[in-house]
């Protein structure tokens, strides 16, 4: 289960960016993108980010999973297509081997939603 440590790793960098911010808001939600070419599994990873970020500065907030399709592009036919993740990896039209990969490896933090703190009226 590299989940837990990919989830280690993705806190620390969003501790890295909320100790840098001059108020430390709370966080509400963390936008991640994670490709299916990854191997990593959204369920295991929320799993992992409920878990690891109880008691943290982290508590409460959402982890907001989008999944990007594996798309390849067949140089032979000039086509992109969508392999079958586990199953089938060569172009549908003329079998050649995947070999050029144009989504689906991306594991990312998109952005980070804080709860806005109200401001004071002078």
């Amino acid at each position: 289960m590299h989940e837990t440590d990919m989830t280690k790793a993705l806190i620390m960098t969003v501790q890295a960016w909320w100790a840098s911010q001059p108020e430390r808001p709370p966080v509400a939600r963390v936008y991640l993108t994670v490709g299916q070419f990854t191997c990593v599994e959204p369920a295991s990873l929320q799993f992992a980010f409920d878990v690891q970020t109880q008691d943290t500065f982290l508590d409460g907030a959402e982890l907001v999973i989008q999944e990007t399709p594996l798309i390849a592009f067949c140089h032979a036919c000039q086509t992109e297509y969508r392999p079958q993740v586990g199953l089938r990896y060569a172009c549908p039209t003329c079998q050649a081997p995947m070999d050029d990969i144009r989504s689906g490896r991306e594991l990312k933090i998109d952005r980070v939603e804080y709860v806005a703190l109200p401001t004071s009226v002078p």
